[in-house]
């Protein structure tokens, strides 16, 4: 199984989004998906189709070690993939982890009792550095940021960036920047462009060919509870979330 982390320290740049659908267009490519949302706000859960305040089980109980993570997986109806779901009652694992011994390592410890029955497993961060998102980077294989095409998209990017790094040196070696996905795309505005030539002289050819578009069908998707391809197959999101899916699959095939 190959984990993935979705993160970005600053909000509102589509992380979710991509969580959901890249996990829908890796399940729609035959590829067997666990999704984990480690967000307190609980949006990939709910934007599966799941109810966040009525779960029997949530990814608390399985940091906590309350709960085998086997008898905490939801399977979502609509999208094929599997879900560790969460909610608001998430935040109290903050407080109660710091006094956990290998407290940032216990999402790590949960994935391997489930590594062989998966192929990928996707990760949705919370959009800050706190012990939930460096249990994510702990466990996971690569980290996928998702960089809105605006102004200050490169400033952030150098934060996590730094923050990437120091968890190599001391928890994960093996953590790297798998790649980058541009969104809210808008190819006939200069700032657009501007941002997406930044992106290729630093990063090269870890950005995705893939950008996804601003689009409407993905913007509404969520609040119905599904993936862009349960709520409209046909659209751009859907065309370009199934694009990025095709090349993550084939990034991992060609380094493998």
């Amino acid at each position: 199984m190959i984990t993935f982390a979705i993160a970005n320290q600053k909000g509102g740049v589509g992380k979710t989004t991509t969580a959901v659908n890249l996990a829908a267009g890796l399940a729609r490519s035959f590829k067997k998906v666990l999704l984990i949302d480690m967000d307190p706000q609980g949006n990939a859960t709910t934007g599966s189709g799941l109810d966040k305040n009525d779960l029997p089980s949530s990814v608390l109980e399985v940091l906590m070690n309350e709960t085998n993570i086997e008898d905490a997986i939801i399977k979502t109806e609509a999208s094929n993939y599997d879900m560790l779901a969460a909610n608001a009652e998430l935040t109290s694992a903050e407080v109660e982890l710091l006094s956990e011994l290998m407290r940032e390592q216990r999402l790590k410890h949960a994935l391997m009792r489930v590594e062989d029955d998966y192929d990928f497993a996707i990760v949705d961060c919370p959009p800050s550095l706190n012990m939930l998102t460096l249990n994510a980077l702990v466990a996971a294989d690569g980290v996928i940021i998702p960089v809105q095409t605006e102004f200050f998209a490169l400033e952030g990017l150098s934060a996590l960036v730094n923050t990437i790094k120091k968890v190599q040196q001391v928890a994960n070696k093996g953590l790297h920047i798998e790649g980058i996905v541009m969104t809210m795309y808008d190819s006939r505005t200069t700032l657009t462009t501007d941002v997406a030539k930044q992106l290729a002289q630093h990063f090269g050819d870890v950005v995705y060919k893939t950008a996804i578009p601003r689009n409407v069908r993905l913007a509404e998707s969520p609040s119905h509870g599904l993936s862009i391809f349960d709520y409209d197959k046909d659209s751009k999101g859907a065309i370009a979330y199934m694009g990025l899916s095709a090349e993550v699959i084939r990034r991992v095939r060609e380094t493998a």
